[in-house]
């Protein structure tokens, strides 16, 4: 088996580099997609910003506005089923 050929790019007067194609689609990372650069011993690596800061369930239990009374478990789970129904039936 041959070893897989070397990507390599080049570095623009403005500092710019641009990925191979193959990579980004391989790591999803489309247009905008911010990336976290840290210099290593072995080189460069980039790694994805994630798009939410990391939180608990505690830090944000509660944290939207609700109106009327609370459902109950039965209600929830009947909710549920309805929606997933409605998403069966259209495809």
């Amino acid at each position: 088996m041959s070893a897989p050929e070397k990507l390599t790019t080049t570095i623009s007067t403005k500092g710019q580099v641009v990925l191979p194609i193959g990579i980004r689609r391989a790591l999803r990372w489309e247009a905008g997609t911010r990336l976290a650069v840290e210099n290593t011993p072995e080189g460069v690596l980039l790694k994805p910003v994630p798009v939410f800061a990391a939180t608990r369930a505690d830090d944000v239990f509660g944290c939207l506005a609700c109106e009327g009374l609370p459902k109950s478990l039965a209600e929830m789970d009947a909710g549920v089923l309805v929606e997933a129904r409605r998403r069966h039936a259209s495809g």
